[in-house]
């Protein structure tokens, strides 16, 4: 088969911003006379396509003019649609002169890029999070995360002397140009993208075949693995799936998996024309758009951020400009009776239909241990989701208690420790006080060094739930930003108990004298920033569990949370 002539990239030209050979070997001895910046893992997924041509035709992170003309129009400065920022933030206090160069270094210290320093801008944080992402709620993984970004944006030319470096699924991580030249070897001039962050099940499985079927061409499957969204199946588990299922019961010679190391903003009906640039950029003209394309999930008031059609609107709205048609994922039902599947448009008068939701196959199957139905999922998929997810009563889970100084957070911690060791769950304890003393030693109690020790628990927590413990972390936590974020490292299986205590009440227990030492400093113009007097507590506004630290004891407390623990399974009931 003679190879296809695939759409020009995005823009017509594809980027590339990697150095080689001398040139490199030049920067490189260069790096160290320069400043230099560490940079996040999601500036590092967003410095990869930049520099692949992923985000074509960005060549850089956005200067002001790109920004501001995006946030309000979708556009970049010269007119062409693009949907989001893609932007690097920096502390205005770590930046050589404009002109100058500095050095953009990952986690581990390791050179990356070097940045010739042309534009510093200030953003807002609330503004960007209205603009882009329609809310300022912090329930939105972005709009939480943005509020620890540097104070500047920065942008110049980029020079790339390492691309990010995996050990993972190597053979499967292409840049474009390699995505490309595949698919232009499987001989088809149509290719239909499918988009993922989710394990693939039979439903999955139909509809990308359809699509195919559909344009007469090939199947890009190409799953998310940089930052998807909190919570979400690790990349490891769902490409094991991926694989598992593209060797086993797809066409080879007209369907490839490749991964695309893109770092999400869960921006719903924005981000899907993100993902088609995207897509376009590796060789594709079609894209399967679902409901609620990378929707964030629901807001603080348990409403969804976006509309469930929202995302299809708008990709069809500009597909002709994108040069990316919509193939849009229809709700899919199976019928036992004839072993198929079927839209639900189509679905036979008094025909018998199954359906698993994405609940369902978390609370009723994972999580009791049952195996998958073959009709819902591949056994492969089936075996590997069971081996990764063990039953509730095997996972591990984080209680964060929040609430004023004197709520009653340690007495009722004391008393569930008890109740759980006596049900055979070791517990950890990151108590505030404590934490304080040994891992956040040092630091003061301005906003900054208290958001710094949350997440420092935070991190914690995630990590000993992650290795299947039980924690409970008892520290005051006024700000709901920070509470997210740490919600954010633990996961799924966070449970915030609010110990809602008037002030008042909390005062009068205060055998230390706090409170009436944070008024009287307040009353000689020396404010403490002690919260609940002269600092601000932000009540959860929807916590698993609300306790009151008053008119109830706290083993009567402790027994509410263990017969809600019993109620979730991660207890069995005695």
């Amino acid at each position: 088969m003679s190879k296809a002539k695939l759409i020009p990239p995005y823009g017509g030209k594809l980027v590339n911003l990697v150095v080689e050979g001398k040139e490199r070997e030049k920067l490189l001895a260069r790096a160290s006379r320069l400043p230099s910046m560490k940079i996040t893992m999601r500036n590092l997924c967003d410095l990869e396509l930049l520099a692949t041509g992923g985000f074509s035709p960005l060549t850089t992170f956005m200067g002001k003019a790109d920004y501001e003309r995006v946030l309000h129009e979708m556009r970049l400065a010269d007119g062409t649609l693009f949907p989001l920022p893609i932007t690097l933030t920096a502390d205005p206090k770590e930046l050589p002169t404009v002109g100058e160069d500095i050095v953009l270094r990952n986690a581990n210290n390791d050179v990356i890029a070097i940045l010739t320093l042309e534009e510093v801008f200030h953003w807002d944080a609330e503004t960007e999070a209205a603009l882009a992402y329609g809310s300022t709620d912090p329930r939105h993984p972005m709009v939480s995360e943005m509020e620890r970004w540097g104070k500047v944006c920065i942008s110049g030319p980029l020079k790339v002397v390492n691309m990010p470096k995996y050990y993972d699924f190597v053979e499967l991580r292409r840049t474009p140009a390699q995505v490309r030249e595949l698919l232009a070897e499987m001989g088809h001039d149509n290719v239909v993208a499918f988009q993922t962050r989710n394990p693939l099940h039979r439903i999955h499985e139909e509809l990308t075949k359809r699509a195919a079927a559909e344009v007469k061409g090939s199947l890009l499957i190409h799953p998310v693995v940089g930052m998807t969204k909190p919570g979400d199946v690790d990349h490891y588990t769902r490409v094991r799936i991926y694989k598992a299922l593209v060797d086993n019961y797809y066409d080879k010679k007209n369907t490839l998996l490749s991964l695309l190391p893109l770092a999400m903003r869960m921006a719903g009906p924005k981000e899907v024309l993100l993902h088609a640039i995207i897509r376009r950029n590796h060789g594709v003209n079609h894209f399967i758009v679902g409901r609620d394309h990378a929707g964030p999930g629901n807001d603080s008031s348990g409403k969804p951020f976006y509309g469930p059609y929202d995302a299809q609107e708008n990709m069809k709205k500009y597909e002709a400009e994108l040069g990316v048609k919509m193939i849009p994922f229809e709700m899919l039902v199976y019928l036992p009776d004839e072993d198929r599947y079927v839209e639900v448009k189509d679905i036979p008068e008094g025909a018998k239909t199954l359906n698993i939701s994405g609940t369902q196959v978390r609370d009723d199957y994972l999580a009791k241990g049952r195996l998958l139905p073959e009709w819902f999922t591949r056994p492969e998929t089936a075996e590997i989701l069971r081996e990764m997810y063990p039953p509730k009563n095997k996972q591990g889970f984080c209680i964060w208690f929040t609430g004023l100084s004197g709520s009653g957070k340690s007495a009722t911690t004391q008393v569930l420790t008890s109740l759980l060791l006596e049900r055979g769950r070791e517990i950890a304890i990151l108590d505030g006080d404590v934490v304080r003393t040994h891992l956040s030693k040092g630091l003061g109690f301005s906003k900054e060094d208290r958001d710094t020790n949350i997440l420092r628990i935070g991190f914690v927590a995630g990590e000993i739930v992650r290795a299947s413990g039980a924690v409970i972390c008892a520290a005051i936590s006024p700000y709901r930003a920070t509470r997210n974020e740490a919600r954010k490292m633990v996961g799924d299986n966070f449970i915030t108990v609010y110990m809602d205590t008037p002030v008042e009440i909390c005062e009068q227990r205060d055998v230390k004298g706090l409170y009436a030492k944070a008024r009287q400093a307040m009353q000689d113009g020396k404010p403490m920033g002690f919260t609940g007097v002269d600092d601000p507590y932000e009540p959860p506004i929807d916590p698993e569990i609300t306790l009151k630290g008053f008119g109830a004891t706290p083993e009567e407390n402790a027994r509410i949370i263990v017969k809600y623990l019993e109620e979730q399974g991660y207890l069995n009931h005695n």
